[in-house]
């Protein structure tokens, strides 16, 4: 499934991320800080820092192309390690385990996932699933690091909140942190830290804003207008763990770097629709309006979920998309997209000029849930196109044979008019011969 996010990826070996903001990453300084972990060795390395990230990768002896594809995986560990080794608070390791020479370590730590970052925190184990990026693994790994639960004291903090619409976000208000029902808040953040963010003010005028009742939380889900108030408080840590896993799948979500390869995996059926809108842009902003209000209409439907992704974000796999989907991707598109074989129906947009309404929009992606557009109708025209080639070949094949039988009766009836002549030839050879017995008797007498 992760053939339509890696594309281009391997082929440049970039080793920072697709996106034009971010971290700036120096230039490796030449200084080895990844480990290569073995059996002998795994434990007190482990043990000498907070945090440990090991790439569990398969073995390439023999393989000159995977060979030079792990060279600059790890070189991309090494940028991130080089920029973490100057944090104060935590200390980060980097560690490589090949899936062949270190089976046992793998077996010991639970790696079961072959290509796969792993990141050993505070007796928790994370898999990342994001690129193989320096600044998007070191983006990650500060959040990582932080609190499950951030705090907002302020306006300025309450406002940086409110800008985070695109991802899931919850907020509380508790007494303070020696709550007990901050502690279940709390104890539930870490089940999803760092993918899920969670928040939680001690201020009533903070909360008076937040539409907050003490003790209460709300779950905001990407780009949705309103939070939804989880009911039932005062909350245990299970009540919130279980809310979350039922809303957890977003109407619309944006494809991030760090999480691009969890979301593409997380289909409906083997299916996404997919959207594809520049924000910055006048038109990719307008579209993308318009998909909110769809999705906003319709977050209720369990069915319904939007993947958007901004070009700007994966420049590099943008000849990679147009190719794939045969689509232009300067101006916005929407389409249904099979995850396994990459088949692809797009909404036609013919008039740039004009976005879609949100009703046409919402009408096209009926016709996608009911199953009137399906990438798959491609595959059952080639399968029918097949089967009547298959019909014709066999056609063919018994027209021959008749031609074969005709020509053998054809031989056939060549053979008997040759029996013929010869009989007719005998017959007349001895008719002559009785004449001329005849002839000779009447000469004699």
């Amino acid at each position: 499934m992760k053939i339509l996010l890696l594309g281009l990826y391997f082929s440049f070996g970039t080793l920072l991320s697709y996106g034009d903001q971010g971290l700036e990453i120096p230039e490796y300084d030449g200084q080895d800080r990844v480990h290569t972990l073995t059996a002998k060795n795994y434990k007190s390395i482990m043990k000498s820092y907070d945090v440990m990230v090991i790439y569990y990768h398969r073995n390439v002896e023999g393989d000159r192309g995977a060979m030079k594809q792990l060279q600059i995986e790890e070189l991309a560990l090494e940028l991130a390690a080089q920029v973490l080794d100057e944090l104060e608070d935590e200390d980060i390791g980097f560690g490589l385990v090949d899936e062949k020479k270190a089976t046992a370590v793998a077996k010991k730590l639970g790696l079961d996932e072959v290509e796969s970052i792993y990141i050993f925190a505070d007796n928790e184990i994370i898999e990342y699933d994001g690129e193989l990026a320096a600044d998007t693994l070191v983006e990650f790994l500060y959040d990582v690091i932080e609190n499950p639960v951030e705090v907002i004291d302020n306006d300025r903090e309450l406002k940086g909140f409110f800008n985070m619409d695109d991802v899931i976000r919850l907020v509380g208000y508790f007494k303070n942190e020696r709550s007990p029902h901050f502690i279940e808040y709390d104890d539930a953040a870490e089940e999803f830290h760092p993918f899920v963010k969670f928040y939680a003010t001690f201020d009533p005028k903070i909360a008076k804003k937040l539409k907050l009742k003490l003790n209460e939380v709300d779950f905001y889900e990407p780009f949705m207008e309103e939070p939804v108030t989880i009911p039932g408080k005062p909350y245990i840590e299970s009540d919130i763990i279980e809310f979350i896993e039922q809303h957890e799948r977003s109407t619309l979500r944006k494809l991030q770097p760090h999480s691009m390869y969890e979301i593409w995996e997380d289909d409906i059926d083997g299916e996404h629709i997919v959207a594809f809108a520049e924000e910055d842009d006048p038109d990719g902003f307008e579209f993308l309006e318009i998909l909110k209000e769809v999705a906003q209409d319709n977050t209720d439907n369990p069915n319904l979920s939007i993947i958007w992704i901004d070009p700007d974000d994966f420049p590099l796999l943008v000849p990679y998309w147009e190719k794939t989907f045969g689509i232009d991707l300067s101006s916005p598109q929407i389409g249904v997209v099979d995850v396994a074989d990459a088949d692809s129906v797009w909404m036609d947009m013919d008039d740039q000029d004009d976005m879609p309404t949100s009703d046409e929009l919402e009408q096209w992606i009926e016709d996608v849930l009911s199953g009137k557009i399906d990438p798959d109708d491609d595959d059952e025209e080639d399968e029918e196109d097949y089967d009547e080639n298959d019909d014709d070949d066999d056609d063919d094949e018994e027209d021959d044979e008749d031609d074969d039988d005709d020509e053998d009766d054809d031989g056939d009836d060549e053979e008997d008019d040759e029996d013929d002549e010869e009989d007719d030839d005998e017959e007349d050879n001895e008719d002559d011969e009785e004449d001329d017995d005849e002839k000779d008797e009447d000469e004699d007498e």
